[in-house]
């Protein structure tokens, strides 16, 4: 969870199809899609990237909250749980993100009614574009990745490892550092991830 920007990490037969996706492309951005291309690229993979870009652009932009309530999941309001019922509920979410190919991780700092309650108020209600199926992507919510203050010390409290700790402690020598501690819940190790054959195929039309 850094604390500036870090940069991350088929042939078609028939060329004019890439033109058009491009075409295409640049009317939905006004006129330009600064990426860098490179010259070894695949054609069917710059193909499938302009579809994407296109996909994204015409997509509908809609709230997981609204898409779970839609699929048939109920959403009560934290206050209307007792906390049994809350960590079922919890589950019944996680796994329905999951099934939109969306995944929490860094969690462990928060209970089950601080995480259902961050949920439910606030990253159920972002807006983001309603795209096909696609095992291949995934949209990662990281409980620490807002970049304020207070997720950098969580972060750096109970999620760096030793390594982590020792070149943020390098890059900022003026940032206080916590002592590790281990988090006081145990969730992550069992939150559905996007690499498990489980949640690769689940929407995938037949």
């Amino acid at each position: 969870m850094p604390k500036k920007p870090v940069k991350t990490k088929e042939n078609t037969d028939n060329p004019e199809d890439s033109l058009d996706l491009q075409s295409s492309a640049d009317e939905l951005v006004d006129g330009g899609l600064p990426f860098y291309e490179s010259e070894d690229l695949p054609e069917a993979l710059r193909e499938q990237f302009m579809d994407y870009i296109t996909a994204f652009e015409e997509a509908e932009w809609v709230t997981a909250f609204d898409v779970l309530v839609q699929g048939g999941l109920e959403l009560p309001h934290p206050d209307e749980l007792d906390n049994s019922q809350l960590a079922a509920k919890l589950w019944e979410v996680v796994r329905g993100l999951a099934m939109l190919r969306m995944f929490l991780y860094n969690t462990d700092h928060l209970s089950d009614r601080e995480l259902y309650e961050e949920l439910w108020h606030e990253l159920l209600r972002e807006e983001g574009p309603l795209l096909p199926f696609n095992s291949d992507t995934a949209c990662h919510i990281d409980l620490v990745g807002s970049g304020s203050e207070r997720d950098i010390e969580l972060y750096l409290r109970y999620y760096a490892d030793e390594v982590s700790r020792r070149d943020w402690a390098k890059d900022w020598p003026d940032d206080v550092m916590p002592m590790h501690e281990a988090p006081p819940f145990d969730r992550d190790r069992h939150l559905p991830a996007s690499d498990q054959a489980e949640w690769r195929n689940v929407g995938k039309p037949s």
